[in-house]
């Protein structure tokens, strides 16, 4: 079908202006992609330099390489003094230090000629005061799960609804979605005074002024949470939402030349290897790491496992054998493979030999595990990763455990645990064919005509300033 923009004549220049990590940079990308190549749309991605993480780095440079036609606005930030908020998470402080930069962002809108914005959730309520001041349409690209929107969206009525009854955050039931449990809503969300606490609610409360808010998922997926939002279930006067995917890999990561993974992955048998991957947010204890790595032993199972245990990449300088316990390097050499270096997890899930994704749940993995076919065993650690646990069990794209522990509980998951629970998911094939089922109905989405495709056409339509409609 003819791109969005031929209608009218014109491409509109949409400015896309992610916040740090690359559970939020990714999807970023790959939208700034498909609306270039596939929409229409002039695109330009703001880009905060320096970055948080060297991951972060590399995928912009390999992104502007790959995609030409993406331009680069890169973007100083004021001088933020991170001592005001003493221990707090890197990437947190980022997200502060952007938001309080925001009102700098007009003079770089005004040289970029930008027709429309869509812009991250972690910076919706200082962004669209700007995008009104510069007479520009603020959209939102949700980079979680349609789940974790519906609870953005409704958490501040939650707690006004709920003030100065002294009980803290319980269980949240969200109207037209489900009941999210005490136990899942993200740890910092219990301290009203934690600085994401403050910055959630605030762009919670900004959602119903935004032009439009996109979210990378499907209607598979997670029917209940999108059509609740797509109908205004969730909260009042909610803007059109555009459930746009699962958003297709944009780049290749420039491969570590010291990584062999692929080469070992072709020398496996066909569905006989755990994938184990916890993302490039958040590190695991050493006790943890030891734990996982006595499971994955003791399992009998191949596994390919990517080892994280510093927060921010740069500061990652521990040996694998110290991490992991004397001699298991040796004991597994045969039928494991283990690497700190930074994989393709797209291609890495694509791969014949890969049949079960032990993962924490970031949404990136959990939406290229259904566009991949490949079952989920959840480990969340930490955010947003149990309410996706969650959309993984009802989806029946995988299995999760809800009792287990998570950062900030008392108690390791156990190795005996963890070895019963691999081998329960490699044995089943009932799991293995509803994985199969969601892929094919991401790859429907997404295609012509397919849901998916229909939202990011007529996303790009409403930038260029036509008429909109929602699935």
């Amino acid at each position: 079908m003819p791109s969005s923009g031929d209608a009218a004549g014109r491409r509109p220049h949409v400015v896309l202006i992610p916040s740090a990590g690359m559970g939020h940079l990714v999807p970023f990308g790959r939208l700034a992609v498909a609306l270039s190549s596939g929409h229409g749309c002039d695109v330009s991605l703001v880009t905060v330099l320096p970055t948080v993480s060297t991951a972060e780095s590399k995928h912009l440079d390999a992104l502007f390489d790959a995609f030409p036609a993406v331009r680069r606005l890169d973007f100083e930030l004021a001088p933020f003094d991170a001592s005001e908020f003493p221990g707090a998470d890197p990437f947190f402080l980022r997200f502060e230090a952007m938001r309080r930069s925001a009102p700098l962002l007009g003079p770089l809108l005004t040289g970029a000629g930008a027709s429309a914005l869509a812009t991250d959730i972690a910076l919706t309520s200082v962004v669209i005061p700007v995008a009104k001041e510069q007479g520009l349409p603020c959209h939102i690209l949700f980079t979680a799960s349609a789940a974790m929107l519906s609870l953005c969206a409704y958490f501040p009525t939650y707690l006004d609804a709920n003030a100065g009854d002294g009980g803290g955050v319980g269980d949240v039931d969200i109207p037209g979605v489900y009941r999210i449990p005490k136990a899942s809503i993200p740890q910092a969300l219990h301290d009203p005074n934690h600085l994401f606490t403050r910055q959630f609610v605030a762009n919670g409360r900004s959602l119903t002024s935004a032009a439009g808010i996109l979210v990378n998922t499907f209607d598979a997926l997670e029917p209940e949470a999108v059509a609740a939002l797509q109908q205004g279930k969730v909260a009042s006067g909610f803007p059109p939402v555009f459930a746009v995917g699962p958003l297709l890999p944009a780049s290749n990561q420039a491969k570590d030349p010291q990584a062999n993974y692929m080469e070992w992955l072709d020398a496996q048998p066909a569905r006989s290897v755990v994938y184990v991957s916890f993302g490039s947010r958040k590190a695991i204890s050493g006790e943890q790491l030891r734990e996982l790595a006595a499971g994955l032993e003791t399992s009998g199972h191949r596994f390919l496992w990517v080892v994280k245990s510093t927060v921010v990449d740069r500061d990652d300088a521990a040996e694998l054998g110290e991490l992991l316990g004397e001699g298991f390097l040796e004991r597994v050499e045969k039928r494991g493979l283990v690497t700190k270096a930074w994989v393709d997890q797209e291609e890495v899930l694509k791969h014949e030999s890969v049949a079960l994704f032990v993962s924490h749940c970031g949404w990136n993995s959990v939406t290229e595990a259904a566009a991949s076919g490949v079952p989920v065993l959840a480990l969340p650690r930490f955010g947003d990763q149990r309410v996706n646990s969650g959309v993984v069990a009802r989806a029946r794209l995988g299995v999760w455990a809800d009792t287990w522990s998570w950062e900030g509980e008392a108690g390791v998951i156990g190795a005996e645990e963890i070895s019963e629970k691999v081998k329960a998911a490699m044995a089943d094939e009932a799991l293995r064919r509803k994985a199969a089922s969601l892929a094919k109905a991401a790859a429907k989405a997404v295609a012509g005509g397919g849901s998916s495709h229909r939202c990011l056409v007529e996303f790009a339509r409403l930038c260029q300033g036509g008429t909109c409609r929602t699935n």
